[in-house]
């Protein structure tokens, strides 16, 4: 009987079961650890300014007898310069081409068309996958290459988070309040200092999300003096971001009506929903916009997702505003990119490790069977799509990732 012919629920069952089959151990001859060859291209992407690896984390690889590459120019962005990844022991590499000679390669952004005519099979990729943006030719493309996809976006800690999403969304939140605060000056907006002072009303803001990027929205917002109340369609979030800022904060679940009044009255609103799959769906009609007071700001951090005001269209780091209905509207996708330097900061800060893990274990086969965080973020295994929700969104064949493994 072939595996076509089990249902999925019935293939996950098998793969469990087969994994925990007793396995014949190889008497260990040796170190298992591994040198690797890390590549590090630069980003060309729009708007994309942060690289996978700071100069301090090369150093660190190198010191482990690791060999970096890097694209010449790749940190410029983000303040660091070519000098810098020299002196610690990275190779500048003079074109593209010449950096994805390594085996694993470290990307910010998704994988760009001209970039894939570089790979070769075995390859290993780690870099962001937004699963909700990419054509199905895109993956068709990769795993034409055979090589081994895994999106940074999903990787997992030993708690279950994911940390460089939730790093990103902690730079997004806090970045977003100095933004509105920005806005709402003379020099752009109504004239108001953003949080208040003894005897002026403080600012009003409205947070519509309490994940990870409203919690840290409201941080920087209550630490500035405003007066902050955050919308959410569930409790446990708006509770545990109480429970986590430590103080209490006027929260309310997602009511047309309450919302519509709260945004009425605030000089700032902002966007921070996120959501698991697809669109993030559209909260803030227009009408609702239209009755905002004068010059009040809208940042619409969603918009990476489509956006939660339905006022919201996609700006640029040079063309970052627009107003309509009297409104300010920042709509600038991928905020992290605006405070380039920390965002590398974060991302080395998980991406480091992960590298300096994999060469100890002894290859990324060995990362990906030993550490289920790692896993998590694995798309495509030497060609084979392992991800269900891509498959089945995109009608095209997939194998649980854990029957692969086993296989080996």
């Amino acid at each position: 009987m072939s595996m076509s012919s089990f249902s999925k629920e019935t293939q996950r069952e098998l793969s469990e079961a087969v994994m925990m089959l007793p396995q014949e151990k190889l008497q260990a001859v040796g170190s298992k650890r591994k040198r690797l060859y890390i590549g590090i291209p630069k980003e060309n992407s729009l708007q994309e300014n942060r690289v996978a690896l700071t100069p301090e984390s090369v150093q660190l690889l190198v010191n482990n007898d690791h060999r970096v590459v890097i694209e010449t120019g790749a940190g410029e962005a983000s303040h660091f310069s070519d000098t810098e990844y020299s002196e610690a022991g990275a190779q500048i590499a003079y074109s593209t081409k010449e950096v994805y000679e390594a085996d694993l390669i470290l990307k910010v952004e998704p994988m760009r068309e001209a970039e894939m005519e570089f790979l070769k099979p075995k390859q290993v990729i780690i870099s962001a996958m937004q699963l909700n943006v990419q054509p199905k030719n895109y993956i068709k493309n990769l795993m034409l290459k055979k090589v081994t996809a895994i999106a940074w976006d999903y990787i997992a800690d030993e708690n279950g988070v994911l940390p460089i999403v939730r790093s990103m969304g902690e730079i997004a939140g806090t970045t977003s309040i100095h933004i509105a605060a920005e806005y709402l000056n003379n020099i752009n907006g109504q004239g108001i200092m953003f949080g208040g002072i003894t005897g002026v009303p403080p600012t009003s803001v409205v947070i519509i999300g309490a994940g990870t990027v409203g919690e840290y929205a409201a941080r920087a917002a209550l630490g500035l003096g405003a007066d902050v109340r955050v919308f959410d369609d569930s409790i446990t979030r708006l509770k545990r971001l109480q429970t986590a800022i430590g103080q209490r904060v006027s929260t309310s679940t997602l009511q047309p009506k309450i919302l519509a009044k709260a945004l009425m009255r605030c000089d700032v609103a902002i966007g921070a929903i996120r959501s698991e799959k697809g669109r993030t769906p559209c909260l803030v009609n227009e009408e609702m916009v239209r009755s905002m007071k004068p010059s009040s700001v809208i940042v619409d951090v969603s918009i990476d997702q489509g956006g939660c005001f339905e006022t919201s269209r996609i700006t640029t780091h040079d063309d970052p505003i627009y107003v309509l209905h009297d409104i300010i509207h920042y709509c600038v996708p991928n905020i992290a990119s605006r405070v380039s330097r920390t965002a590398s900061h974060a991302l080395s800060n998980v991406m480091g490790p992960i590298a300096l893990k994999t060469g100890d274990e002894g290859g990324i086969e060995n990362m990906i069977r030993n550490y289920l965080g790692i896993r998590n973020g694995v798309y495509l295994y030497n060609g084979t799509l392992t991800n269900s929700y891509l498959g089945e969104s995109l009608g095209l064949p997939y194998k649980d990732l854990r029957l692969l493994l086993a296989a080996f």
